[in-house]
């Protein structure tokens, strides 16, 4: 008794042999779904990077002989599919970490520690004498904010500031001692000028540039 292919032709249509965008966006999960087991090569740093690019040239000619297909509609129909769920994946994905990524520098500005720094920036006199009054920041905020249980934490911020003057940079490290944040340093580099601004330096560091530290 003779095994038939699983499908006529057993080798694929030349119509049908093309790039496989449903491979190439969901590779290993898209293997599976069409018993294209090599797509678990995935797993393998380095050997991935290559593979999706395998993928997605002879995906269609792996999934054609690995599965059984009505006809050819049905094997290009279940293609599609595949295709546009990966296509949505992929918008889903970049949407929710693009809206992750925007949402960072809200999260910073709406803690205790940038509030406390952009106070005392809008407050002082040399600032609002380099800078201007209005001051706002700048939309990114670089650094990190850390509140540890029982009123502990530090802050680290890093951003650019606006004036009706003119522009600059602030940076500055805060420490949350029992609840309650403490502004340790605080400078402000207006720009076009290597001087800066010492707005609070409790911790004694080195500020190139300072005329002295506070």
């Amino acid at each position: 008794m003779t095994s038939q292919p699983l499908n006529q032709p057993p080798e694929i249509p030349p119509e049908l042999d093309r790039w496989n965008w449903g491979a190439f966006l969901l590779n290993w999960i898209w293997g599976i779904g069409n018993s294209v087991f090599i797509a678990l090569l995935m797993f393998i740093p380095l050997v991935n990077l290559a593979m999706i690019f395998v993928l997605g040239a002879r995906g269609s000619r792996w999934a054609w002989r690995n599965r059984a297909w009505r006809d050819s509609e049905h094997f290009r129909s279940t293609q599609r599919k595949w295709a546009i769920a990966g296509v949505i994946i992929w918008i889903a994905t970049i949407g929710l970490g693009g809206g992750i990524v925007a949402g960072l520098p809200a999260i910073m500005k709406s803690s205790d520690a940038y509030a406390m720094t952009m106070a005392a920036v809008r407050n002082d006199s040399a600032v609002e004498g380099a800078l201007g009054s209005d001051i706002e920041s700048g939309f990114w905020i670089n650094g990190n904010v850390n509140v540890q249980s029982g009123g502990t934490g530090s802050a680290y911020l890093n951003f650019s500031l606006t004036g009706s003057k003119g522009s600059g940079r602030a940076i500055s490290h805060s420490k949350r001692i029992n609840g309650i944040w403490d502004l340790r340093v605080l400078v402000v580099y207006p720009e076009g000028t290597t001087v800066p601004i010492v707005l609070e330096n409790k911790d004694h560091v080195s500020i190139p540039g300072a005329p002295e530290d506070l």
